[in-house]
């Protein structure tokens, strides 16, 4: 994953957005500012609670139009399991395929790039006649910190709040 600040990858979008021939009005650079400061996944509502404070008449298909831009453009992935989007930190190569992992108890997600998997994607693309744009891939689990969490079994004497991940599991059934 790509340590760039958020000031960095506005840059970066900005200059393949000059080499492509489209705009990142400025709108759509808030939305892709405020989505680079998460440390994971968003939803489309709560991107649109956080642009209302600079643009309070901000509507969801403002959000949904400048989503739909940086997603066009490779900015940014979706992610299916839990409409939620994050920022792509591979801008250079807009048909990369990644692989999203998708803690089940946080929600937190993190983009890897899927080297080995995308030959064969491809290859079954070619096969069936099929012009691949992007191929993104969703794998479900725990993320290392609820990992740790989850393995525990000192609950009295650690440093874990087991409290937390109960009612997460609750929550799920």
């Amino acid at each position: 994953m790509s340590t760039l600040t958020p000031k960095q990858l506005l840059t970066q979008a900005e200059s393949l957005c000059l080499d492509r021939g489209v705009r990142l009005t400025a709108q759509r650079a808030e939305v892709l500012r405020l989505m680079a400061e998460q440390n994971g996944s968003i939803s489309a509502y709560d991107l649109l609670d956080q642009l209302r404070i600079s643009e309070p008449q901000a509507k969801p298909p403002t959000i949904y139009r400048a989503l739909d831009f940086l997603l066009e453009q490779g900015f940014i992935h979706r992610v299916e399991s839990n409409n939620s989007y994050v920022v792509c930190h591979h801008f250079d190569e807009p048909a990369h395929t990644s692989v999203m992992l998708v803690c089940d108890n946080c929600a937190a997600v993190s983009e890897k790039h899927a080297h080995g998997v995308e030959s064969i994607i491809a290859g079954l693309a070619e096969q069936a006649g099929f012009a691949l744009r992007n191929s993104v891939i969703e794998a479900h689990g725990l993320c290392e910190n609820c990992a740790e969490v989850a393995a525990c079994d000192q609950h009295g004497s650690c440093h874990h709040n087991h409290d937390v991940e109960m009612k997460r599991k609750g929550k799920k059934g």
